[in-house]
This record gives C-alpha cells, sequence and structure tokens, in this order.
C-alpha cells in the first residue's frame, strides 16, 4: 500500500479503511461440509448430490476448493448438481507432518487415482488450475470418459519470463524456511499474486474504504478475499516441483514429467477434453494450456471464470453441455431465467 500509495495521502487512508472494512466485517458461519463419497487418507470426495453419472471436480492445492462452492447462489458445484450430473469435490485438506516429500506427481498416485478407483465406473474429471494439471495426469492412468480443463498450466514456457524470474526469485528467498517446515506456506504463493498486478490488489480496498463499491457487492467481496488469503501449505515437495520443475524446468509441457512410472504426454490422452482458456488470465495465461482436445476461449478472469457474473453464461453453461455430449447424456430440463450474455461457440482449437 505504501507502494502504490506514495504520492496521495487520500489513496492510502481510503485503502487503510477498506482493509479495516474487510477485516471486521461479520462472516456467517461456513455451511457445514458436503458428505463425503469416498476418502484416501486426508483427502476426501465431498458429494453434492445430483442423480447423472460421476464428476471429479479436482481444484488446485493453492487455495481452498470453496471458490468452487462460494455462496448458495454462485457455486459451480451445486448448480452442476441440477443439470444431470453428479459432482464430487476432491478435498485436498492439509498435508500430514510426514508428508514433506510428497510431489504433486505423488498426490495424484497416492490420492486422486485410487479415489477414482473408489467411486467405480467411468467417472469424468474437471480440473481448474493446477487441479487440471494433476486431472491431466490422472486422465492418462485411469479409465475416466471425459476430462475438462479450467484455466489449467501445462505448457509452462508460456508464463512470461518476468513471472517465472519472479517466481524462481520467490523460491530462493522461501527456500530455507520451506526446508525448515517441511511445507511452503500458502502465503509465501500469495505474494506473488499480489505482485501481477499491485495496483489493483490496493485498488479493490480504496474502492471498499471510500464507498465506492455498492452495498450488494460487499459480501461477495469479503467472501472471495477470505478464500484468495486462505488455504493450506504445499509440501515441500510439492511446492518445489511447482516452482522448479514445472514453472523453471517445464517438464510437463516437454513430455517428461513422470506420474506412475512413466511420462504424462497430454496429446496421448484417449478420452476427449474440453480445455477452457482465458485471454484475459494473469496467473495461467492461455499460452500455458496443453491446447488438446476441443478448445473454449474467454475473456474472464482466472477467477471471474468461476465465480463472476457471466461465469454461469460464458463458462458453467457451454461446459455442461460439452459433458453431456462426452458423456452421452440427454440434454438438461431448461429453465427460464435472464440471461446477461451469449454462451460463446465451442470449437476445435485454443
Amino acid at each position: 500500500m505504501r507502494s502504490e500509495t506514495a504520492a496521495s495521502p487520500g489513496r492510502l487512508r481510503d485503502a487503510l479503511r477498506g482493509l479495516r472494512l474487510y477485516q471486521e466485517a461479520p462472516r456467517l458461519p461456513p455451511p457445514p461440509p458436503m458428505p463425503v463419497a469416498a476418502r484416501v487418507g486426508r483427502v476426501a470426495l465431498r458429494d453434492y448430490g445430483g442423480s447423472g453419472p460421476a464428476v471429479i471436480v479436482v481444484p488446485s492445492l493453492i487455495n481452498p476448493p470453496s471458490v468452487l462452492d462460494l455462496a448458495e447462489d454462485n457455486s459451480l458445484l451445486r448448480w452442476l448438481a441440477g443439470q444431470g450430473l453428479r459432482p464430487l469435490l476432491l478435498d485436498w485438506e492439509s498435508p500430514a507432518p510426514d508428508e514433506r516429500d510428497l510431489t504433486i506427481a505423488g498426490h495424484v498416485e497416492r490420492y486422486l487415482l485410487p479415489l477414482i478407483a473408489a467411486i467405480g465406473g467411468r467417472p469424468a474429471l474437471v480440473g481448474y488450475c493446477l487441479g487440471g494439471t494433476m486431472a491431466l495426469a490422472a486422465a492418462a492412468r485411469a479409465d475416466v470418459s471425459a476430462l475438462v480443463l479450467i484455466a489449467a498450466p501445462w505448457r509452462f514456457s508460456g508464463f512470461t519470463e518476468a513471472a517465472r524470474t519472479g517466481l524462481a526469485d520467490l523460491w530462493r528467498h522461501a527456500e530455507p524456511a520451506a526446508t525448515a517446515l517441511g511445507v511452503l506456506p500458502m502465503e509465501v504463493l500469495q505474494t506473488s499474486f499480489w505482485q501481477l498486478d499491485p495496483s489493483k490488489t490496493v485498488a479493490k480496498f480504496e474502492r471498499l474504504g471510500r464507498g465506492a463499491m455498492p452495498p450488494a457487492a460487499i459480501p461477495g467481496f469479503i467472501a472471495l478475499e477470505d478464500w484468495a488469503n486462505d488455504g493450506p501449505p504445499l509440501t515441500y515437495a510439492a511446492g518445489r516441483g511447482l516452482i522448479h520443475d514445472f514453472v523453471g524446468a517445464d517438464e510437463t509441457g516437454r513430455g517428461v514429467w513422470q506420474v506412475g512410472g512413466s511420462p504424462v504426454v497430454a496429446e496421448r490422452l484417449a478420452c476427449p477434453v474440453l480445455d477452457i482458456v482465458s485471454t484475459t488470465d494473469r496467473i495461467v495465461p492461455a499460452a500455458s494450456a496443453a491446447g488438446i482436445g476441443t478448445g473454449l476461449s474467454l475473456g474472464l478472469g482466472h477467477v471471474g471464470m468461476i465465480v463472476g457474473g457471466r461465469a454461469r453464461s460464458l463458462l458453467w453453461e457451454p461446459m455442461a453441455e460439452w459433458l453431456r455430449q462426452a458423456i452421452v447424456l440427454p440434454p438438461a430440463p431448461t429453465r427460464k431465467r435472464r440471461s446477461r450474455a451469449k454462451p460463446p461457440t465451442v470449437g476445435p482449437g485454443l
């Protein structure tokens, strides 16, 4: 805040007031967790209902999975349950003290693949952000009916040089503490997200502080900020692998990342794939996508594509329709509602 408002004491005052309002805002108690459909160790699949085929939704290891169920009226998972599908949310929970050496591939092998087997049949997979990277690996090792990737990085060479250098610097400073703790705290990665656009980070608290945010939007702002500033740590090996092996060496994009004893090659997947990217995503640039299967390109941000005002029409609905076609389901019943935007055309390629 000091660096972004150095020339304007008024802006600093507004930003600090907005931060205080955010900190002191009343919070509703969290809803009770959804029932557990299957569990392997610390990791559970939470059942959101629905009577159709199983769709396992894999969130990132970074930040909690709650962005996919942000509010009762803004929940991708609850909405999917009414679309002839049975969404099952993978809840990573917090790593155990003895898991410091568990890599990202290890998470797929130890937890995701056994949970897919526990559900049985041929579930579809939907992976968001780093969860998409892991879901792609799982789809290469398990018999699944379909795979949806949402803002999922695969070709890390598609990140800007500044972003890759910044994350390398971040790891260099954080590694001694991560080595001692056995984990990479989420707060360390959060600093890298702030650095992507410091002015935007401060501006949103300025708007809140000077009363420029519509009152009806404030509860959603609070919920989203709570999500963005929360989350369990990564295991030491997963944190090192993310920054050193993925961002630094692009092991996934070069086809040398090993899961289950052999490299994962995205182009060899046997199941149908929908690869959703955003042209305005500052966290996972579109150039880092796997670029396989059917492509859907949006003009929404990394988080906005999941919970933004146009998320339902631009992402939720095309994705559900694609899943129904990939799994061969009848169309979902239509419901009369106001549409704010026309869904984009889904076509081959990105």
